[in-house]
């Protein structure tokens, strides 16, 4: 199999939400996943953390001791700029207080399998 590099320029978004964050009766992390892939985004990976904070300064932790149903979660989405733009729209209305979203300029290296005849 061959594979096809794609080299370019994009943007890196990061959501920053708590585990026990809902929308409409389901986990918010959840929600926003299948938001990013119905508007047909590259891909997401979603990332519990094992410590945190937030806006209210309260620690969020998975150590033993303090065992917490709310530990931190970062959704971490790599596409076009345009893309990420327009899912930041459709976002709004999911994103509560106290959340935080992150754009980062990324340079994108893609290795995808090719065809027989050499196109992607």
């Amino acid at each position: 199999m061959n594979i096809l590099k794609i080299e370019g320029k994009g943007k890196l978004l990061k959501i920053f939400i708590g585990e026990s964050d809902h929308w409409h009766g389901e986990p918010l992390y959840h929600a926003i996943l299948k938001k990013i892939k119905e508007n047909n985004m590259a891909g997401a990976t979603i990332i519990r953390g094992i410590e945190g904070y937030g806006a209210n300064s309260r620690i969020h932790t998975s150590r033993i001791l303090r065992l917490s149903e709310d530990l931190p979660i970062v959704i971490e989405i790599v596409d076009k700029e345009e893309k990420i733009m327009q899912i930041i729209d459709v976002l709004d209305e999911m994103i509560q207080e106290g959340l935080m979203i992150v754009i980062q300029d990324v340079e994108i290296i893609k290795y995808s399998p090719t065809n027989k005849t050499g196109n992607s």
